[in-house]
């Protein structure tokens, strides 16, 4: 796993491994009734037939749908990390994340968000109550 160093925030340098598809496939797979497919050339995690995440193998990105305050809220803090889709997508509340820059926490958080703008409010009420 690859490691890279951080001085986001606090100016100290802190080692953080690089966030992968198998983190991406445990995390999106925990949540209730998440299921995998194919989403053209890429993989897409999906509740309900709704799609809260893909994932481009090809450029190590994860794209997450988003309401338009938490995508503000996410791309505020770095906007060469996570940031919107660069089109009509983006202002949808589609975002990217490069998968070599993000903490695995704020992906994480990330990531939880954008399941729970998706599922409906009796999964993602198991999620975040």
């Amino acid at each position: 796993m690859a490691l890279r160093f951080d001085t986001f925030n606090t100016g100290e340098k802190v080692a953080l491994q690089m966030v992968t598809l198998d983190t991406l496939r445990k995390v999106a797979l925990s949540f209730p009734e998440t299921i995998e497919e194919p989403h053209f050339e890429k993989s897409s995690f999906r509740v309900r037939k709704k799609i809260f995440a893909t994932y481009d193998d090809k450029n190590k990105r994860t794209c997450i749908k988003l309401s338009e305050i938490d995508q503000d809220v996410f791309t505020s803090a770095d906007k060469t990390t996570i940031y919107p889709v660069g089109n009509k997508w983006g202002k949808q509340g589609w975002t990217l994340i490069e998968m070599k820059k993000v903490s695995k926490d704020v992906f994480i958080d990330a990531l939880t968000t954008a399941y729970c703008e998706v599922a409906p409010k009796k999964y993602a009420g198991q999620i975040r109550p």
